[in-house]
């Protein structure tokens, strides 16, 4: 619905007026304004009105995905105040008003208020302007102003002068290139310099010697996608691992999915006879090819996960190399993405693409180990070790006595005391520890391993040049049994634990997926820690693999998040007959190719508790054959197949979200739920705004509830929350997670502020709220699940 001031309408301009003007050229399409998203002072709307100091930016304006919308300019608070000059050679024969909105707005012509607009309109429409309207027009310089408020849902607004009987084709706005640029830093990213870059060791459970980091600054250009060629010339320089979008690279820039995103170093390398070179990437986002001296080496799909490459035989035989990257990043369709989105809002955050990971090289025997994986039995005391080697095993022709070489020999070490040796198969090795130490979160006790490729006839395989790597070990069993009270409960080496932790997004104002630094994520496990969490829920994103080392040094447990995608089906929570959304079968298959390699890069961690496949119902689809498939993949955890979303008996969990106070559907049980441990998987998410601590101060900001008035009301909704988890656990709820950390660009609701420099309530306060949840329980287990 709209309403016209000045009699806007056809029916009430004068005919004499019509003729006088029937000559004139049609104005000029202006598409571009200066904003503003702060109330302006009395008299915007006029001529003579200076207002250099507000943005300018191409229209229409609002936020993608808004029906009817053509955004050039990202509008996302309650009010914008637009101003464009249309300079007019003369009078337009019949001058209307080509305008979109929503929601409300009004338009004044040199100061003269010419139109209401009330509600939204899904696409653009014209009204002609009356003779009296008309008349604020002028030769010469014409001053267009507009002011929109919106409450609810998508937003946008934009507005031309035209002629009705010659109405433009507005164009495509221009494609958005930066993403917003915040003032937030944390003390970490302050620190950065592309010489202390991630220099860290970054693969802590297989470690070798012999690497070379290649983060620092690389050269960067943008291209069409169909560039399938490197770039004559480059655009300038990036700081790696950094993400092109984040500050820390350097760059800032939004990479659309109709471009590629190239790289280029060089770097040192000499070739041996006994050695192979690989050349390790930790995270690039999404599909990219590697080449090395012009020869391609590799391509990987997948934002998540690291990979490598043998370039042994692309290299010069000493000196420089030339390594280039070509990446690709859609963020869209489905492609699993998590929290990324082309458009900004609430909880949907700045996309990232190309590298976002360390970048390094190693060099390794011809016949060396790939992979290693470990397990753990607290009862019997024992730890398992397999390992994968880079070439097949083929059997040896010399008669030692008939087993196939290489060997492997695990060496177990507590602290500096050696406590257990052993040689065997590949396949699998089991060492006994006498009075071993079992880790938790109380005590995360680690041993150390040491493992190498050895030839039962030392002489033999020794020739090749074996390989030695070292790992460690946190001895502990996760599982479920049920209590006295008929319950289903979590297990750690046999005792209940209730889990209680913060869903953890890993996301940070100045590297964005990227953490600053190795310090920085330390300081944010010690933190949680403090306050009394013994667990963490990794909220759809996989980490930097020191990020899980951490925690199993530290001591807390981890709930893992598989990266989402899209689409999704109907969110119906606990709701019976649940439904699946359609996944074709080659996304599906690359869904699970990289759930798979999740599960891979991550089963050796003790701290590692839970997968949990979907969220909210986010891309969820084929639910229990993927739920059963992880746990049939990995017996030794447990699995919450759809955390808040839709159920289906599948793995081991109920879990349902609950905003903000905690709360479960005990009334859906009917005894559908028997034998599933019943968790809160979300809840909480109480807001505090701390100004000058917000990723954009201007824009709309996202909590659950109302806002509280003060400081002391925030940690009073926070104990009230606490308290109500206590009266839950009692009701048989097993674990609990509050949203969140940290606030998340327009989230509020964390813990401590984005930039970690303002803690909202402090970690002991949390601890001693933390303490009837946590603590360890009289109760007995029975009937082990």
């Amino acid at each position: 619905m709209h309403r016209l001031t000045f009699a806007l309408s056809v029916a009430l301009a004068a005919t004499a007026f019509a003729a006088r003007l029937s000559a004139a050229e049609p104005p000029p399409l202006v598409d571009s304004a200066r904003y503003t998203f702060d109330r302006p002072a009395d008299g915007w709307e006029k001529l003579g009105f200076d207002a250099s100091a507000w943005d300018e930016g191409g229209g229409g304006y609002g936020t993608r995905g808004t029906d009817g919308a053509r955004v050039g300019t990202n509008w996302g608070t309650d009010d914008v105040w637009l101003r464009k000059t249309v300079t007019l050679e003369s009078l337009p024969a019949k001058p209307a008003l080509l305008v979109s909105h929503d929601e409300d707005a009004e338009v004044y012509l040199n100061g003269e208020k010419v139109a209401d607009f009330d509600g939204f309109v899904t696409e653009y429409f014209t009204v002609p302007l009356s003779q009296q309207a008309a008349g604020a027009l002028k030769v010469g310089e014409n001053v267009l102003a507009v002011h929109c408020h919106q409450t609810n849902g998508g937003q946008f607004v934009d507005v031309h002068l035209v002629s009705a009987d010659a109405v433009p084709m507005l164009p495509e706005p221009a494609p958005m290139t930066e993403p917003f640029k915040t003032d937030l830093i944390t003390e970490w990213g302050a620190e950065v310099t592309p010489e202390n870059a991630w220099t860290e060791y970054p693969r802590p459970q297989m470690r070798r010697e012999n690497w070379t980091n290649l983060n620092g600054k690389w050269d960067y250009a943008i291209a069409p996608l169909a560039a399938g060629t490197p770039p004559e010339a480059y655009d300038g320089k990036i700081l790696v691992p950094y993400p092109l979008e984040s500050q820390l690279s350097g760059v800032q820039r939004l990479l659309n999915p109709d471009e590629s995103l190239w790289y280029r170093r060089t770097f040192e390398a000499k070739t041996s006879a006994t050695e192979r070179t690989l050349l390790h990437f930790e995270a690039v986002d999404y599909r990219c090819e590697v080449r090395v001296n012009g020869q391609s080496v590799g391509t990987h799909v997948g934002g998540n996960l690291p990979f490598s490459f043998d370039v042994t035989d692309a290299l010069n035989e000493e000196g420089e190399n030339e390594l280039v990257l070509r990446v690709e990043d859609a963020t869209g369709d489905y492609q699993l993405r998590g929290k990324q989105a082309l458009q900004t809002s609430a909880i949907f955050y700045t996309r990232v693409s190309g590298i976002w990971g360390t970048v390094w090289t190693e060099t390794v025997p011809v016949q060396s180990i790939k992979h290693v994986k470990v397990s753990t039995d607290a009862e019997a005391g024992t730890i398992t070790v397999a390992a994968e080697t880079s070439v097949p095993l083929v059997p040896h022709t010399f008669p030692v006595d008939g087993s196939p070489f290489p060997e492997m020999r695990v060496t177990v070490l507590d602290g500096e005391t050696k406590v257990a040796q052993k040689s065997g198969m590949l396949e699998g090795i089991t060492l006994e520890v006498s009075d071993a130490k079992l880790w938790s979160p109380a005590s995360p006790h680690l041993y150390h391993l040491t493992i190498e490729l050895v030839s039962p006839a030392s002489s033999v395989y020794e020739s090749f040049g074996g390989d030695t790597v070292h790992s460690y070990a946190g001895i502990r069993d996760v599982g479920m049994a049920t209590g006295p009270d008929g319950h289903p409960r979590f297990t750690l080496n046999g005792e209940p634990t209730f889990h209680l932790g913060p869903l953890d997004q890993g996301w940070w104002p100045d590297g964005l997926l990227t953490p600053p630094s190795d310090e920085a994520m330390v300081w944010e496990i010690e933190w949680l820690k403090a306050a009394g969490f013994n667990m963490l829920r990794k909220h759809i994103k996989v980490e930097p693999r020191r990020y899980y080392y951490h925690c199993d040094r530290l001591g807390i447990m981890v709930w893992q998040d598989q990266v989402s995608g899209f689409p999704n089906p109907p969110w119906t929570r606990l709701d019976p007959n649940p439904q699946d959304a359609e996944w074709p079968a080659v996304a599906h298959a690359q869904y699970m190719a990289e759930l798979d390699g999740m599960i891979s890069l991550l089963e050796s961690h003790p701290s590692i508790v839970s997968w949990v496949p979907f969220n909210e119902a986010w891309g969820q689809h084929r639910t229990v054959e993927v739920g059963d498939w992880t746990k049939r993949r990995d017996p030794s955890r447990i699995v919450n197949v759809a955390s808040g979303g839709n159920w289906w008996p599948s793995g081991d969990v109920v879990d349902y979200h609950s905003y903000p106070e905690p709360a479960f559907r005990f009334d859906q049980d009917g005894g559908r739920f028997d034998g599933y441990a019943k968790v809160i998987g979300e809840y909480g998410g109480h807001g505090l705004r701390v100004r000058g601590h917000e990723w954009d101060p201007n824009a709309r900001i996202f909590s659950y509830g109302d806002l509280p008035e003060d400081e002391e009301e925030y940690r009073r909704r926070y104990r009230r929350s606490a308290k109500r988890m206590v009266e839950l656990k009692d009701r048989g709820i097993a674990g609990g997670v509050y949203t969140q950390t940290t606030d998340v660009e327009g989230e509020i609701n964390g813990l401590m502020t984005y930039d970690r420099k303002v803690i909202k309530i402090t970690p002991e306060e949390l601890a001693e709220l933390h303490r009837p949840l946590v603590e360890p329980s009289d109760e007995g287990n029975d009937d082990d699940r």
